[in-house]
């Protein structure tokens, strides 16, 4: 398999945990980290998240320490719960894409190549500014569902695409594994954390 040169992964976590339960399985962080040390040389890895203002305690809590304490970089949002006045359904107000966004663009010139880990169509113009700044951007979603996580016009503007089915032999999580359970809590050698800061916000 041919480098990738130098690497940062950008981990839509919500989107990301949508995908593959669409697909079955749940993510293995430490072995996905590996597979793109693999190939090239990953200067960081983010995974961004909301989490739900006032919620005394959050499932997704255990998994972000877990990744902070094994070399990624985690940034988090409050959101706020509200009830939709016209459907009356709860929704949750608040989005990591900016954050993403800025951060993608403020280490384009580090990097030859970003992974993308979402199928959001609203990271096309994201994709299109990296590229114009020379950075190579693959797109990682996913065509195998019905319909597909993956916004057509994102696809179509990435450099390369992998279809996260594709990648299930290499970063699926044993089922009897849950984060931390096992884990030695040491970041790896290759990861200087905290590029950016991270603070909780209510957007």
């Amino acid at each position: 398999m041919s480098s990738f040169g130098k690497i940062a992964l950008f981990i839509d976590g919500s989107n990301l945990y949508a995908t593959s339960k669409a697909l079955g399985f749940d993510i293995d962080y430490r072995r996905l980290i590996s597979e793109f040390q693999a190939r090239g040389t990953l200067l960081r890895a983010f995974y961004y998240t909301t989490i739900v203002e006032d919620q005394e305690f959050s499932s997704i809590r255990p998994l972000i320490d877990w990744l902070d304490y094994n070399g990624y970089t985690v940034v988090t949002k409050l959101t706020k719960e509200f009830v939709d006045a016209t459907t009356g359904r709860r929704k949750v107000r608040g989005s990591m894409n900016v954050d993403l966004a800025v951060s993608a663009m403020e280490l384009a010139e580090h990097v030859d190549q970003i992974v993308l880990f979402s199928g959001d169509g609203d990271f096309r113009s994201l994709v299109e500014a990296l590229q114009r700044r020379g950075v190579r951007v693959t797109v990682v979603s996913t065509l195998s569902t019905q319909p597909p996580m993956v916004a057509d016009d994102l696809r179509r503007q990435a450099d390369a695409f992998i279809d996260l089915a594709d990648l299930k032999p290499k970063v699926a999580r044993d089922p009897v594994d849950r984060p931390g359970s096992r884990e030695v809590r040491q970041p790896p050698q290759f990861l200087a954390r905290g590029f950016i800061n991270r603070s909780d916000r209510v957007e």
